[in-house]
């Protein structure tokens, strides 16, 4: 029954499909951009980006030893500490996207002894490709040894360093703030994800409001003769709080921590009974000011993404005396793709 249905094989044989042959045919298809598909392609890219580096900074300015760095330098022959300033450098990095590329990246980092301040990995418009944004602090000479490094790598395509570079940084930061005061910050850390505070409790209720109403009466007797702002609070005014009063309180912070979110340039991403969570993206010292600013509310938690930075793009204005563009612009020429 079934050899009837059967089709000679030279039937469905097709003419092979060349890519080449339907470019020629068709000449107004646009084509795709260079495919990266492995580290080879960051090699091939430097080699053809082959430039002479400038020489390294000069780490310190010749100077006269004293008798003791003379001697050890004799004995040990360790050189004499470095006297030129630690200061903030950032390092954007092209890496191609596999497996390992953070853990070289890192491992040469703190082998030098860098302490990386922050690090964002994310992916470019093309998918092989990643970014990486390094926030660390030292000395130019040594930092720029390493960006060499880090450089000679197989799977980096590119590392600049963007210090001394006019740029667009942001952080994003989420905060968790308490709108119950700061008295209850300690019981709303230990209750739970929640963060509903939990205050410990007798269990003879009874006896419980007999032991607060008498030490409630104690205290009024005893600071009767004070002004009412010079009276400490009891902790056990917090539990007998009335409702109504509760929630103004809790109307109260929250209005005041949406405000401050405002003039941040934040938001409120989410209102739950105890806590709201603030949304907040800019530099690194604003972030820290709004976190400053917010600690007396309470903050129970914050997750900050690290600095993410972008050159600004020069723009060029020619003047009669020198006609010059500015120099702390990046040439976009010797940037990689991507």
């Amino acid at each position: 029954m079934l050899s009837r249905f059967r089709i000679p094989l030279t039937r469905l044989s097709a003419r092979p499909f060349s890519v080449s042959a339907f470019r020629a045919q068709n000449p107004a298809v646009p084509k795709p951009p260079p495919g990266v598909d492995d580290s080879t392609s960051a090699l091939d890219y430097k080699q053809a980006q082959k430039i002479r580096p400038p020489p390294l900074p000069v780490l310190d300015l010749p100077r006269e030893l004293s008798a003791e760095e003379a001697v050890s330098n004799i004995l040990y022959n360790t050189p004499p500490p470095s006297l030129q300033p630690y200061k903030q450098h950032v390092l954007n990095c092209l890496v191609q996207n596999e497996p390992g590329v953070l853990s070289r990246v890192s491992g040469i980092l703190a082998g030098r002894g860098f302490n990386i301040d922050s690090l964002v990995v994310c992916q470019t418009e093309i998918k092989d490709l990643s970014r990486m944004c390094i926030v660390l602090s030292g000395q130019d000479g040594v930092v720029e040894q390493a960006r060499r490094q880090l450089e000679d790598l197989v799977p980096v395509w590119a590392v600049l360093d963007y210090t001394d570079t006019k740029l667009i940084s942001r952080e994003l930061v989420l905060a968790k703030i308490s709108i119950l005061g700061p008295e209850y910050l300690e019981e709303q850390m230990v209750g739970g994800p929640s963060h509903s505070p939990r205050i410990e409790r007798r269990s003879n209720p009874s006896s419980d409001e007999n032991e607060t109403s008498k030490l409630a009466l104690a205290q009024s007797f005893e600071h009767s003769g004070q002004p009412s702002h010079a009276r400490p609070q009891s902790a056990y005014a917090e539990e007998t709080i009335s409702p109504s009063e509760l929630l103004r309180r809790k109307h109260q912070h929250l209005q005041s921590i949406e405000t401050l979110a405002k003039q941040f340039g934040g938001k409120l991403v989410d209102v739950s009974e105890n806590s709201v969570i603030v949304e907040l993206s800019g530099k690194s010292s604003r972030v820290e000011a709004f976190l400053r600013l917010v600690k007396p509310f309470g903050v129970l938690e914050s997750a900050r993404t690290g600095v993410m930075v972008m050159p600004r793009t020069p723009i060029s204005v020619e003047t009669e005396e020198t006609g010059q563009q500015g120099l702390d612009a990046v040439d976009a020429t010797l940037l990689p793709p991507g």
